[in-house]
């Protein structure tokens, strides 16, 4: 049985590490980037690493992700997943928190107050403006940023330094009702096994449903920000896409 996102991640990029895993649109800005399971798997191992090696997290702690549905958000996710942690509600509040984060470091604003570390979007950097945070420029090819917001740390550049590879020192808390919660959204989005699925991330904006719905079904994504629905009968054609939701 399935009982972390790592695990669920790791066997859905054993269907053929070499196959698309990810191929991200977005029909607002002409990009499009396709990462295999193995480069994707790269990404999140990094992210891993940064998490656990750069910031000193682990099971029990918290992250906070102020990102759209795009592949860059898909590698911080599985990389917060896979090193245990929990990724918290966007309005999460001090009340709620495992612990107290004004004694520890942890971002403590208004948005995203009990996260250990957090992960922002460039243009949403005014949001969280204490503890260790992580910006980012979602540029199609993973480029730096052109100015780093003060407080800040580049994502692309940080997570860049830190191994391809990773392996938990401590095993992840309880994700098994994550991973079934995943399962059960496949089931109820019609996501067969392995099947290449088109999500409109408009439609589908939690990562529940998005990402970890499909990696479920070992199916692989075509996820699409600002979904031109036009462009979109020739898409489902040239990515040879099973499944449209």
């Amino acid at each position: 049985m399935v009982n972390t996102v790592r695990q669920l991640f790791a066997a859905a990029v054993d269907v053929d590490p070499t196959r698309p895993l990810l191929t991200f649109y977005d029909d607002l800005t002409g990009e499009r980037t396709e990462l295999s399971g193995a480069t994707l798997a790269n990404w999140v191992a990094k992210t891993a690493n940064l998490v656990v090696d750069g910031v000193g997290l682990g099971p029990g702690d918290g992250a906070l992700v102020l990102l759209p549905p795009h592949w860059q958000t898909a590698a911080v996710l599985l990389g917060c997943w896979s090193a245990g942690l929990t990724v918290l509600p966007a309005d999460t509040r001090p009340e709620t928190s495992r612990r107290s984060r004004s004694s520890a470091g942890g971002a403590s604003d208004a948005v995203g107050s009990t996260a250990d570390v957090a992960f922002v979007a460039a243009d949403r950097t005014d949001e969280v403006t204490v503890g260790e945070r992580y910006a980012l420029g979602l540029h199609p090819f993973g480029l730096p940023l052109r100015g780093v917001p003060a407080g800040y740390a580049d994502y692309s550049v940080e997570v860049r330094g830190h191994g391809d590879r990773f392996e938990p020192a401590t095993p992840a808390d309880d994700q098994e009702p994550l991973c079934a919660q995943a399962a059960q959204r496949a089931s109820i989005l019609g996501i067969g096994a392995g099947e290449r699925v088109l999500i409109d991330a408009g439609t589908h904006p939690d990562p529940v449903d998005w990402l970890l719905a499909p990696l479920s079904a070992r199916a692989s994504l075509v996820l699409c920000g600002h979904l031109d629905s036009d462009r979109l009968a020739a898409r489902v054609q040239a990515e040879r896409v099973n499944r449209v939701i």
